[in-house]
Formats: structure tokens, sequence, C-alpha cells
């Protein structure tokens, strides 16, 4: 039973579906009977099938309008999956049979929406989480909510608190002297779908990992001039001859960037393909667990589970593969409690 006291002046609702009943309190205070899952991209998705198998009920929420919004928004149209289908399949349902070793990104959305349809996966969408912490009066945790739609805010209080909003939930925007004497586009590669609208322009990707690589690639396949920065610490490394090799920004003026080389070019747009970070240090009180960087201090395949019933699914550091693994070691672990209070 959960003690009345953590729920303030409200009363205490019980969730097993995923629509809760309306409160007449200023924050619904909504009681999970079951674990509370944080994100609904492959590795939440992922951890709510395993749990379904186990007839363990969850309630799953996303900040986001759509499952996998990292997928569905914020990626570019050329991207494909960089390892074997093999690896990136989720637990209990293999991609279709005439799909590619190497799945596209529309193939593996498709994928993505069809097994949130067949384990009836129900996200509450549009529900972003701004305060997440261990209350030990009651032994549970309580996780404040906001509706991206009207603004109105949920308490939940849940025994187990999963997250599973990755590695990969925030863009990471460097800074550059004189960026803003530039007085051209700049855009995150989240922002980035294809080269056809820099036909004819010198563009300068920040950045030389996959996502660079495959957005230079892009932008000379529709006729732009594309320069990469590649750091001088980057070595022994082969890059596509269509692709201009550049060190180090110095910094940028007025429609030009210096390079710590000394070389000035003219530049017309920018692409930072400089990555992601974890956002979870932003909403989540805990500091034994996680890392000052959001992600779990102890390396795969150890970094799944916490104290006091957290856990942690995708931040693993090697893909879908590694998100998977976590998924069912959680929901095994929260299933062996379940059924032991059954």
């Amino acid at each position: 039973m959960m003690n009345q006291n953590c729920f303030n002046s409200c009363s205490p609702l019980t969730v097993d579906a995923l629509e809760p009943k309306k409160s007449s309190c200023a924050a619904k205070c909504i009681q999970v009977n079951g674990p509370l899952i944080v994100g609904a991209g492959p590795s939440g998705l992922a951890t709510a099938a395993v749990l379904k198998q186990y007839s363990v009920p969850y309630v799953i929420i996303e900040r986001a309008d759509c499952i996998a919004s990292l997928w569905q928004h914020k990626t570019y149209d050329r991207l494909r999956l960089n390892v074997p289908r093999q690896y990136c399949e989720l637990p209990g349902l293999p991609f279709p049979p005439d799909f590619p070793e190497y799945p596209t990104k529309n193939q593996f959305i498709s994928y993505l929406v069809s097994y949130a349809k067949h384990f009836e996966i129900k996200p509450q969408l549009n529900e972003s989480v701004n305060l997440a912490g261990y209350d030990e009066t009651c032994g549970l945790w309580k996780v404040k909510t906001v509706s991206e739609i009207n603004g109105s805010t949920s308490e939940y209080m849940c025994k187990w608190l999963i997250v599973a909003t990755g590695e990969n939930a925030e863009m990471i925007v460097p800074e550059f002297e004189g960026l803003q004497d530039f007085g051209g586009q700049v855009i995150h590669a989240c922002e980035y779908k294809t080269g056809e609208y820099y036909t004819g322009e010198n563009v300068l990707a920040v950045g030389c990992g996959n996502s660079g690589i495959d957005i230079s690639l892009d932008l000379s396949q529709h006729n732009a001039n594309p320069f990469m920065v590649v750091r001088s610490s980057v070595q022994g490394r082969n890059f596509p001859e269509e692709i201009n090799i550049v060190p180090a920004i110095k910094k940028f003026t007025q429609g030009k960037v210096e390079f710590v080389n000394g070389q000035i070019l003219e530049i017309d747009s920018v692409i930072l393909a400089t990555g992601y970070t974890s956002n979870v240090t932003s909403w989540l009180m805990e500091s034994e667990f996680f890392s000052r960087e959001g992600c779990p201090k102890s390396p795969f395949p150890n970094g799944w589970k916490g104290e006091d019933g957290l856990y942690a699914v995708g931040f693993t550091g090697i893909g879908l593969f590694g998100a998977s693994i976590d998924a069912t070691n959680v929901a095994q672990d929260i299933a062996k409690i379940w059924k032991e209070q059954m």
C-alpha cells in the first residue's frame, strides 16, 4: 500500500490503463500499478514489450508527439542502420524478411510502429518530466510531469522508475568565436534532411562521425561543395575523395570561417554534426547511479540497475543491441519481484 502522506492534498489514482481518471487537484496525482517508463524510443518500447510478455502492467510517458521521435523528426533522409539488422531487432519481434541487411530510416520507423502495435504499447505522449526523485518516507518515486500541449501538471507515484530517455536526448551545440557574426544558416544535424536544399553552396560540416560523413556525402551527391572539420586528434581514418577536409575551427566572421592552420574559406551554411547527450541530470534528483554526464556509472553490461527500484535502459554505448539486453534484464528483474508480491 502507498502512504497517503505521499500525495499531500491529492487523492491517489490507480492507473492500470494509460488513460488515468481526471482529478480535481491542480496537479493530477497518479499511482502507477507497476513501473513507470520514461521515454518511448526503441529502449522504452523494448522494455514495455518484455514487461507485457511477463504480464507486468506499466505506464510509459514520452515528451514528444510520437514514439521514436528522434528517428521520426530528427534524422536525415539517407540514414540507414549502420550495423546488420540482426543486431538491431528489439525483443520479441524480428524485422520483416524482405528488409535489407541495413534497413533504411523509413523501414526502421515502420518496424517500430509495427512493434508498438504488436505489443499494444500506447504511451502517454506530449508529457515531459521536469522533476523526479525518490521519497524515502513512503519508499516510492515521485515523478512530476507537464503537458507539452496545455501545461497541465501531473505527479506519478511508482515503486519502479525506468529511465529510457537514452544517450541522445539533447543535441550538443559547441560555442565558436564569432559565430553570431557569421550571417549564414547554422543548423544542427538533427535539423538536416537532404542536400537538395544546398545545391551550389559551400557547406561546412562540423564533426567527422557517422553523421558528419553521411551528411557530407549527401551534400556532394546533391552538387553542393562540402567541407568537413576533422580535428588533428583524429588519425588514420579514410574519408571519401569528394569530401574536402579542413582542420579545427579558429573563428567565424561574416560569411567566412578561419581554421587553426590559417586557412580562410567562404562558407554559405554550417551543419553541426556534433552529436547528442543525455538530459537525465536535468530532471532526475539522484547521483549514486547516474554520473554527471547523465549515464550510468557502471559500464555495460552492468549499468541497468540502481538502488530503490531505479533502472536504466539504452545507455550502453553499443546502440540497439545493448538496449535490447538492458530491456530484457530490467523487465525480468521487475517481473520476478512482481510475481513474488502477487
